[in-house]
């Protein structure tokens, strides 16, 4: 097996557009003044040239980057999601959703694991947002290696992609030797009887633990990674509820809007069964120690199992 990584997603995502663009000269990358923070710097420091600080000003990066694709080019845009998706969705949805231009829209800071940054920053609502727009791809990958082929499948699809980073460092759980992406596809990480967890994210780490320790307890529940938010794996959804019979969602999102909303309603439409979702329910974050967070928002490993088992 290859090395399991330590890494935040947001600097795998910093490298893998760095290497990347060896190959590509048309890709270019867009920042908000934040490069040190979305791990942009590391693609700056290679391609200096093609790298455009647009300051602290979202809405008109979004629009440079719409003229970039329009031109050509495969414009990266990145800032915080919280204002990657929020203070720019306009931008997002009339100057590159609408024309359907071929722009890579980063979101780094994600969900309430951006810790002391607090409420104002800890975005849990960008993935509700980039569904709604049609046409966008969204991507929320897990781990390091993932988010490396995520960054690949992105530059590879004809038309806008938003992709969520996460600041948190977390242990990368797949093997880069076996592992396979593939853009709208889960992955089957366990294998299950009892009940289905999907989940996405850098807490699909936390749900695998989890999931682990309820077989020690004698409960068979399958485990589900959805990188891909839209277009969701209806596919794979579908052949858990009707082999399992109820499914549980996890993701460090707003449980409005976000995967559970979307699982729940494939699950409606094709196999009516029980959805429960776990995640930040319909409130704000706050300031705290990113793994603290976790934990009292019943999203780490312990949490979940205690809240699965009940549910099973």
């Amino acid at each position: 097996m290859a090395e399991m990584k330590k890494i935040a997603t947001r600097e795998s995502f910093g490298l893998a557009l760095c290497e990347l663009a060896k190959e590509h000269d048309d890709i270019v990358v867009l920042d908000a003044d934040l490069a040190a923070a979305t791990k942009t710097e590391i693609f700056k420091k290679a391609f200096p040239d093609r790298f455009f600080d647009c300051g602290i000003a979202e809405a008109n990066m979004i629009g440079v980057a719409a003229g970039l694709a329009a031109a050509g080019k495969v414009p990266f845009a990145a800032s915080f999601a919280m204002f990657a998706t929020g203070r720019a969705y306009e931008q997002v949805r009339n100057s590159v959703g609408y024309p359907h231009l071929n722009v890579k829209i980063a979101g780094s800071h994600a969900g309430i694991t951006v810790g002391e940054d607090g409420a104002t920053h800890q975005c849990c609502e960008d993935l509700a947002l980039m569904r709604t727009i049609p046409g966008m791809v969204v991507l929320n990958p897990a781990d390091h290696y993932e988010m490396v082929e995520a960054v690949k499948a992105a530059y590879a699809y004809q038309g806008p992609v938003y992709i969520r980073l996460g600041r948190l460092a977390i242990e990368s759980f797949n093997d880069p030797e076996t592992y396979h992406f593939e853009l709208g596809k889960g992955i089957t990480l366990e294998e299950g009887t009892d009940v289905t967890v999907i989940a996405t994210g850098l807490v699909v780490n936390e749900a695998l633990k989890a999931v682990r320790a309820l077989k020690e307890k004698g409960i068979s529940a399958r485990l589900i990674n959805i990188h891909t938010i839209k277009p969701l794996d209806k596919e794979i959804v579908l052949k858990a509820a009707r082999e399992t019979g109820k499914i549980i969602t996890v993701e460090e999102h707003n449980i409005i809007g976000g995967l559970g909303e979307a699982v729940a309603a494939v699950t409606a439409e094709g196999c009516p069964v029980p959805v429960y979702r776990i995640g930040i329910e319909d409130t704000f974050g706050h300031s705290g120690p990113a793994l603290g967070l976790l934990a009292e928002y019943g999203l780490d490993a312990e949490g979940l199992a205690k809240r699965i088992e009940a549910l099973v």
